[in-house]
């Protein structure tokens, strides 16, 4: 995990974030004032990119979510592997700094570390293909 140290536990901080607007309905405004009530630092900035980028992108990323997860409607999907897919398709998509395989990687770390036992080969799977047909020019979403 060199020199993505930082990143990993922003992303970790993210998903805690995503995870308690999903199952609380909340907005993103909500959960930090509540983190803030119980002495929580502020979030880092690529924390806050992420949450953000997600949320004002759900529609499209939750629509390729329902396509690929295969047998999974997604208010059945477990809620980390929910909201892990939601964040990597976000990085796979929309933040060309990073690369797709790193960001897979750190997909299926968080489900190892968060979700089910089988969630990081369903993830991996999931993210793969996507990530495949994405190069292969089948996939894209709108970025602007």
């Amino acid at each position: 995990m060199r020199g993505t140290s930082s990143r990993s536990k922003q992303r970790r901080r993210a998903l805690r974030i995503l995870f308690e607007m999903d199952i609380n309905n909340s907005s993103l405004e909500e959960v930090l004032e509540g983190k803030r009530q119980v002495g929580e630092d502020e979030p880092g900035e690529f924390t806050i990119d992420l949450v953000q980028g997600v949320h004002a992108n759900l529609a499209e990323i939750d629509r390729v979510l329902s396509k690929y997860s295969e047998g999974w409607q997604l208010e059945r999907m477990p809620g980390v592997d929910r909201n892990v897919l939601r964040m990597s398709l976000y990085e796979i998509f929309f933040m060309d700094d990073i690369p797709p395989g790193a960001t897979i990687d750190e997909a299926v770390e968080l489900a190892k570390d968060f979700s089910k036992e089988d969630s990081g080969k369903f993830i991996n799977g999931l993210l793969g293909q996507v990530n495949r047909d994405r190069e292969l020019g089948k996939l894209s979403l709108p970025t602007g």
